[in-house]
C-alpha cells in the first residue's frame, strides 16, 4: 500500500513556523535579563525544580530522531521494536540517577562533568571528554536541523533549506541570551504541548484505521519474529546495541550531565524517575505508529523509513491534525537543539576557557560573551552543514566510540582513588583504537583474532551489567554481577558474536577501557583525595553563593529570577 503525502501551502507552514518560535520567545521573557552571571547561563544556579527539569530532561532525550527511529524499529521488528527502542532509553535516563549523585556530592558548584575530571586528572582527560562532547552536540544540531528542513520540505512546496535557516534562526533567537535557562524553561512548554499532540494523534490515527481490530487482524503480515514479542532478532540487532549505545550517551554528554548539576539537588530522584516514565510513553506510543504502518502494509515513500510517520498522519488524518504533527516534530527537535547550543556554550566556558585559557581566574563577563558567541557559530556551523545533507553517519560511530570508552575510566575516577592521568587517557585511546579495528573490520573477523575480540566485548558486556548493579545496589552486587555477565557472555557468545559487527564492537570499546584503566591505575602508586574536587571546583561570579543564588527554576516560578 503506498500513502502520498498531504502538503500544506508555504503561507501555512511560515505562519506555523513563526507562531511555534514566536511564542516560544515570548516565553522566554519572563526570564529577567537584566542581572546576568555566568553560573545562571550555565546551569541556572543549580536551582532547578522538579516539575522543570523532569519536563527539561524529557525533553531533551525526546530528540526528531526519537519519532522516526522508533517508527522505524515497529516497521523493521515488529511487536518488540518500539519496546526496545523506548524502554531502554528510558531506563538509561534513570542509570543516570545513582552516578549523578556521586557527582553532585563530589562537585556541588560544577557546570560540566568535564570540570570534575579536570579537578580529578587535570587538562588532557577533561579535553577528551570536552571533544566527545564537542562533536556530539555540533552533530546533534545537525541533525536536528536536517529534520526540520527535510519536514518543511515534504510537507510543502519550500525548499529543505529554507527549514534549515528557519529553525537554526528560530532556535538562537529563543536561546542566545539567556542560554540554559531559556532551554530549561521553554523544555517545559515544549514538552507539555509535545505529551497533548501525542495523546491525541496516535489513537486518533489508530481508529481512523478502524481500530485495535483491524490492527490484529494485520498480524497476519507479520513474520514469526516480527510477531514474537521477545523476537532473537530485534534484540541483537535493535535492543543490545541501543542499550549499550544509550549507555554510553547517558554518561558523556553534556545535555544530559547539565541538567543533572542544574536540578536542585533534593529534586533529582524524582525528576529521574518521572523523565524515565515520561520518556518511555510518549518513545513507545509513536513506535506503535511504525507498528500499524507494518500490519496494514505501507510501504514507506521512496523507501524511505523516514517518511513512515508523516504518511500515516497524512492518509489518515485531516490538516489539522497534520499541523499539530508539524508542531510535534519542531518542537522535539527545537527542544534537543536548544540543549546541544546550552551544552556546547557551557563547555566553551568552563571547560576551554574557564579551566584551560583563565586557569581558573576566569573573567564572568567575557565567559558570556564566550557562551553567546559559541552559540552563534555553532548554529551557523550546524545550518551549513546540514544544508549539505552531508552523510554524518561515520562521525556518529566515532562519537559513539569515544562516549563508550570513557564510560568506565570516567565513573571509575569517581569512586576510585586509585585512577591516574594516565589510565584515563591511555584506557580511552586504547579503545577508540579497538574500537575501530573491530567495527570497520580492519583485520579479518575470523580464528584466533575474531575470539579475542569476542572476549574482549564479553568483559565488555559483563562491565555495563555490572555497572548497572553497581549503581543501584552497591559494590559487591556489580562485581558479582558482573563477573557473572562476562562468563556467561564469554561461554554462549563465542564463535557468535563476530556476526554482529555493532554489538561487538561497541562492548569491545567497554572491555578494553575497562581493562587497560584498571592495570594502568594498579601500576601507579599514587592515591587521590577526594575533598579537592570540591575545592577546585566552584562558582564563576565572585561573591555568589547559595544565599544570593537566583530563585528556583520550577513549574509554580516560571524562571523569574532575581
Amino acid at each position: 500500500m503506498n500513502l502520498e503525502l498531504y502538503q500544506f501551502s508555504s503561507t501555512t507552514v511560515l505562519l506555523l513556523l513563526a507562531a511555534f518560535y514566536g511564542g516560544t520567545y515570548l516565553i522566554t521573557t519572563f526570564i529577567k535579563k537584566e542581572q546576568e552571571d555566568t553560573d545562571a547561563f550555565m546551569v541556572s544556579n543549580q536551582s532547578v525544580g522538579f516539575g522543570m527539569g523532569a519536563a527539561s530532561m524529557t525533553a531533551t532525550w525526546i530528540w526528531a530522531a526519537s519519532f522516526y527511529a522508533a517508527a522505524t524499529s515497529g516497521y523493521t521488528y515488529g511487536v518488540s521494536g518500539p519496546l526496545h527502542y523506548g524502554l531502554w532509553g528510558a531506563l538509561m535516563i534513570l542509570f543516570i540517577y545513582p552516578f549523578g549523585r556521586r557527582f553532585r556530592a563530589l562537585a556541588p558548584k560544577a557546570h560540566t562533568l568535564g570540570e570534575i575530571i579536570h579537578a580529578r586528572h587535570g587538562s588532557s582527560s577533561q579535553l577528551i571528554l570536552a571533544l566527545s562532547n564537542l562533536l556530539g552536540s555540533i552533530i546533534s544540531l545537525m541533525v536536528n536541523f536536517t529534520a526540520a528542513g527535510a519536514l518543511v520540505s515534504v510537507l510543502s512546496p519550500l525548499s529543505f533549506q529554507t527549514g534549515v535557516i528557519i529553525a537554526g534562526a528560530g532556535v538562537l533567537s529563543y536561546t542566545l541570551w539567556s542560554g540554559f535557562r531559556a532551554s530549561v524553561l521553554t523544555d517545559f512548554a515544549q514538552l507539555i504541548a509535545l505529551m497533548a499532540i501525542a495523546v491525541v494523534i496516535i489513537p486518533a490515527v489508530l481508529f481512523a484505521m478502524g481500530g485495535p481490530a483491524e490492527v490484529m487482524n494485520g498480524f497476519d503480515n507479520l513474520t514469526a519474529e516480527q510477531a514474537n514479542l521477545f523476537s532473537t532478532d530485534a534484540i541483537l540487532h535493535q535492543g543490545a546495541p541501543y542499550f549499550v549505545a544509550v549507555l554510553a550517551y547517558a554518561i558523556g554528554n553534556q545535555t544530559i550531565s547539565q541538567r543533572l548539576f542544574a536540578v536542585n539537588e533534593q529534586h533529582i530522584k524524582p525528576t529521574f524517575i518521572t523523565a524515565t516514565l515520561g520518556y518511555g510513553a510518549i518513545v513507545i506510543g509513536l513506535g506503535m505508529i511504525g507498528l500499524m504502518a507494518l500490519t496494514t502494509g505501507v510501504e514507506p515513500l521512496n523507501g524511505d523509513m523516514n517518511n513512515l510517520i508523516p504518511q500515516m498522519v497524512s492518509a489518515y488524518l485531516p490538516p489539522v491534525f497534520i499541523a499539530l504533527f508539524f508542531i510535534l516534530v519542531i518542537g522535539s527537535l527545537s527542544s534537543t537543539a536548544d540543549s546541544d547550543l546550552s551544552a556546547l556554550s557551557a563547555i566553551m566556558m568552563a571547560d576551554v576557557y574557564g579551566k584551560n585559557i583563565a586557569k581558573g581566574k576566569a573573567c564572568p563577563k567575557r565567559m558570556l560573551f564566550i557562551g553567546r558567541m559559541t552559540m552563534i557559530v555553532a548554529t551557523m556551523v550546524g545550518i551549513v552543514f546540514a544544508s549539505f545533507s552531508l552523510d554524518i553517519l561515520v562521525m556518529l560511530v566515532f562519537v559513539g566510540a569515544l562516549w563508550g570508552a570513557i564510560v568506565f575510566p570516567v565513573i571509575a575516577s569517581c569512586f576510585w582513588n586509585r585512577v591516574t592521568n594516565r589510565a584515563f587517557t591511555s584506557s580511552v585511546l586504547a579503545a577508540l583504537l579497538m574500537f575501530c579495528v573491530a567495527r570497520f573490520e580492519l583485520v579479518p573477523m575470523t580464528g584466533v583474532i575474531a575470539v579475542l575480540f569476542e572476549l574482549l566485548a564479553s568483559i565488555g558486556g559483563g562491565v555495563v551489567i555490572g555497572l548497572m548493579a553497581f549503581g543501584f545496589l552497591g559494590k559487591h552486587a556489580g562485581f558479582v554481577a558482573g563477573i557473572l555477565a562476562a562468563l556467561a557472555l564469554m561461554f554462549f557468545a563465542t564463535g557468535f558474536l563476530r556476526e554482529y559487527t555493532v554489538l561487538l564492537s561497541s562492548l569491545v570499546a567497554y572491555g578494553v577501557s575497562t581493562l587497560v584503566c584498571v592495570v594502568v591505575s594498579l601500576l601507579d602508586r599514587e592515591q587521590f583525595d577526594f575533598d579537592l574536587i570540591k575545592q577546585r571546583v566552584g562558582h564563576y561570579d565572585q561573591g555568589l553563593g547559595a544565599e544570593t543564588a537566583p530563585a528556583s527554576l520550577n513549574s509554580a516560578h516560571l524562571a523569574k529570577e532575581s
